[in-house]
């Protein structure tokens, strides 16, 4: 498990500020939503959190080290990144992009030096296992629908063993069967591993039933920070979004949940 602390990050493009002084912390094992309208900065800010750009002020730090003074390769052991078409329907193989999730820990021959022998095989075989992928091991991604290949992204993020996953709205372009059941693998292995989890969402719902916090964004500013239900408010959604919903409980979960209504 990691523990993100985010302090006073602000991103200037150009002239226009992206982001503007957000601070924030991710408790180990806690799953954080970022929410907010287009342009409000929340896939910039996962790209800083992730190490791949940097601020403008402030800083990012996983157990008090910072992403910016952190190797590649030591950070590929950290976190892993999962974007919204994180493959290309290209011809490797589901079970050669799985192994590409070893990267961090191989050798530039290729080998694991620290690893037990045959430790990288087993495991690769316990994510085709877990996530149904067996019977499609041997196929190429270009043979694959979006759905299957986003869990062979999964996977692929699996096998690369970090302690916080990033996720970049891993279901825009997945219908919603294939949305339920992306999340619902994400929940079941942040709980069996102790996983740190931070994803940029656009649905209100699916974020309030599987994130523990939510952080909303608007102009680049945390608009709101806390559980489901202090964040998706009728007038706080109004403010950001432009637009007041219906709020209702969830039958199962009483998480709140999102209903829009004809508008003028």
């Amino acid at each position: 498990m990691v523990r993100v602390d985010v302090g006073r990050l602000s991103k200037v493009f150009g002239s226009r500020r992206v982001l503007e002084e957000v601070s924030f912390q991710v408790k180990p094992g806690e799953w954080l939503g970022i929410l907010g309208p287009n342009g409000s900065g929340k896939s910039t800010l996962l790209q800083l959190i992730a190490g791949v750009d940097r601020p403008a002020t402030g800083e990012v730090r996983l157990d008090d080290q910072p992403v910016g003074q952190l190797a590649r390769q030591a950070l590929a052991r950290k976190l892993a990144v999962l974007q919204q078409e994180a493959l290309p329907p290209l011809s490797y193989t589901v079970r050669e992009v799985i192994e590409m999730g070893r990267y961090p820990f191989q050798n530039w021959l290729g080998d694991e030096p620290d690893a037990s022998a045959g430790y990288a095989e087993t495991l690769v075989e316990r994510i085709l296992e877990e996530l149904r992928l067996g019977a499609l091991a041997e196929r190429p991604l270009d043979r694959l629908s979006g759905g299957e290949r986003q869990r062979v992204a999964l996977g692929k993020a699996m096998a690369q063993e970090p302690q916080l996953l990033l996720l970049d709205e891993p279901t825009t372009f997945l219908d919603i069967g294939y949305q339920v059941e992306m999340m619902s693998l994400v929940r079941t292995w942040q709980q069996e591993r102790g996983l740190t989890v931070i994803s940029v969402l656009h649905d209100l719902n699916l974020a309030a039933q599987y994130c523990d916090r939510l952080m909303l964004l608007h102009d680049g500013r945390a608009a709101g920070l806390g559980k489901p239900e202090d964040v998706l408010t009728a007038e706080l959604l109004e403010r950001v979004y432009g637009t007041r919903p219906y709020i209702l409980p969830h039958p199962d979960s009483g998480v709140p949940q999102i209903l829009l209504g004809k508008g003028n």
